[in-house]
């Protein structure tokens, strides 16, 4: 194999001292590793200059798509209150006073608490409070055993650890009295490396569910790829953007609900799953804008 146009010497012309390489710094395989780096450094150069226009508005936009589940759900909550009552009444076994109890409570804590994200205030209150709603809702509905449903929401609240390290970024506020020895810089640290690596969780249930073809082996080889270097933090904002595309390509091609039949079951199941991943997708929005964080190889770099 060659790697690249000096590297192939006529068997004549070879040299047996082992320690040509060393002397000479051509080592193929090093030259091959800087020319991979090269080329990353150049596309996210080219990224940065082409995402400039709409960098001020990535924070904005990423918080909304994070809450975008808790708006729609609150909803279609409110729009099917006798189909919702129905089910938990009739088949989860819960009373009736305390089904409308229980959907009441989702409706008005998933409304307001969204809104507060998207405002930027009271970023602690309002993350905490949706982490509660994911949780009810799991108990309530009986899907915290559903691995699909765990690792999907794995991932959303990874993009709600994003808002909190965000938040702690903007708003530099102390928060968690119980924990004096933790700056606020290393909560941010901690929750931003938190949130990364949870936010990649949707993929991995993508990998695991289905029909195997062609296709997708290679979306699957493609974006494990890109996740594992957002986890370890090794060009993730590049990465990140990747997975973004990726992920919204295939939203509108998997979870499609509007060329389906109103009437249709499986119409709600794809419409929570198209706007759970445009939650997903609001978190590596707010990783694009922040960065990796400390825990990070990009980082580490940037010391050394």
């Amino acid at each position: 194999m060659s790697y690249g146009h000096s590297s192939f010497v006529p068997p004549q012309h070879m040299s047996h001292d082992p320690y040509r390489y060393q002397r000479t710094g051509s080592n193929p395989s090093s030259e091959w590793v800087q020319r991979i780096k090269d080329y990353s450094s150049q596309a996210e150069d080219w990224i940065d200059t082409w995402s400039q226009p709409i960098k001020p508005y990535l924070p904005a936009l990423g918080r909304f798509l994070i809450v975008v589940t808790f708006l729609e759900d609150a909803v279609r909550i409110f729009t099917q209150w006798g189909d919702q009552t129905t089910y938990l009444n009739r088949y989860r076994g819960l009373p009736y006073i305390l089904t409308q109890m229980f959907l009441l409570v989702n409706v008005i804590v998933m409304l307001s608490a969204s809104i507060l994200v998207i405002v930027r205030r009271y970023a602690e209150i309002s993350v905490g409070s949706l982490l509660g709603v994911i949780i009810l809702q799991g108990l309530g509905y009986g899907l915290i055993t559903d691995v699909n449903f765990f690792l999907r929401n794995l991932s959303v609240v990874g993009g709600l650890l994003m808002v909190l390290s965000d938040s702690f970024a903007n708003q530099r506020k102390a928060i968690f009295a119980g924990l004096p020895n933790i700056s606020e810089t290393d909560k941010r640290i901690y929750f931003q490396f938190a949130g990364r690596v949870l936010l990649i969780f949707l993929f991995i249930g993508f990998v695991f569910q289905g029909d195997w073809s062609p296709f997708r082996v290679a979306v699957s080889v493609l974006g494990l790829g890109a996740c594992i270097m957002v986890v370890v933090g090794f060009k993730a904002r590049w990465s990140a953007i990747f997975l973004v595309m990726l992920l919204s390509i295939l939203n509108v091609a998997v979870n499609n609900f509007w060329t389906v039949h109103s009437a249709h079951p499986q119409r709600d199941f794809l419409r929570y799953d198209f706007f759970q991943t445009l939650s997903i997708v609001g978190g590596l929005l707010l990783l694009v804008n922040m960065g990796p964080g400390g825990l990070s190889m990009d980082e580490r770099k940037k010391v050394t």
